[in-house]
């Protein structure tokens, strides 16, 4: 059994799970998540510096996830093989948001003519899980598992509104904002007050924040017990509906839709 690298063992000792925490498994994640749309095929040493881990400690999670299956390997090369979407769809056919949600963002993509998604929190970010799109999409870059940052994205701020005053504030403490675009507010007092007004207004508009030529308009799904467990939005072409338009057509709509499906998320 490889030894522990002294910070990794000193991380391991911090963790509430202590001894049972699966350092091999936890490595073997790494491995699967240091893989994106600019890294889609790399080199061990290459996965080795994206992970922070040995070439040695990377070799031996690379081989068990070649050995199953989940990477290949082309000369010095490897990649992830469709096998990996095994692992989402056992998310996807498990969790009963995205199967509720899907239908819905298909249905006000059609009757909008403008895509809408569906996105869930993962740390400090959200990721879309369900997603209906319009025949001229206002991005045809997103699609689901896309990820967008909670603090400037309409998805993720609705998510933000609905953390408890301590989570909120301990997340705006950690908060290192990125200026995604012209337009992102990264000013943490306005941040807060942005997130606040979510809550207050039951719904986020976000005008070219998170991306360029995007306006997005979100609100929550409420679960049967009262927990927000996503969030739903209308993304257009800031020249294609005005802001007021959202505001007063599309924020009803959604407000709408998600209360119908309240009853149906267990």
């Amino acid at each position: 059994m490889s030894r522990l690298r002294p910070q990794d063992a000193e991380t391991r000792a911090q963790r509430a799970n202590g001894a049972d925490f699966s350092e091999a498994l936890a490595r073997g994640l790494r491995v699967i998540a240091a893989f994106d749309e600019q890294q889609r095929r790399m080199t061990l040493s290459d996965i080795a510096r994206v992970i922070d881990l040995p070439r040695a400690t990377t070799r031996r999670a690379l081989t068990t996830l070649v050995e199953l299956g989940y990477v290949e390997n082309e000369g010095r090369l490897f990649r992830l093989t469709p096998r990996i979407l095994k692992l989402a769809i056992a998310y996807l056919s498990s969790d009963p948001v995205p199967g509720v949600l899907q239908p819905a963002c298909e249905r006000i993509s059609r009757e909008v003519g403008a895509s809408c998604s569906v996105a869930v929190r993962d740390g400090d970010e959200c990721v879309m899980i369900a997603r209906g799109t319009a025949a001229r999409p206002a991005s045809v870059g997103l699609s689901i598992g896309f990820r967008l940052p909670l603090f400037c994205s309409a998805l993720g701020r609705v998510l933000a509104g609905a953390m408890p005053d301590p989570e909120l504030d301990a997340f705006l403490a950690r908060l290192k904002p990125v200026r995604f675009t012209r337009q992102t507010v990264i000013s943490k007092p306005e941040i807060r007050r942005q997130i606040l007004d979510v809550r207050r207004k039951g719904y986020a508009l976000v005008d070219q924040e998170a991306e360029a030529g995007i306006r997005s308009l979100a609100v929550p799904v409420v679960r049967f017990d009262g927990k927000v467990v996503a969030s739903l939005n209308i993304g257009v072409q800031p020249d294609q509906v005005p802001s007021k338009t959202m505001i007063a057509e599309y924020a009803p709509l959604l407000m709408k839709e998600a209360a119908a499906l309240r009853e149906r998320l267990v």
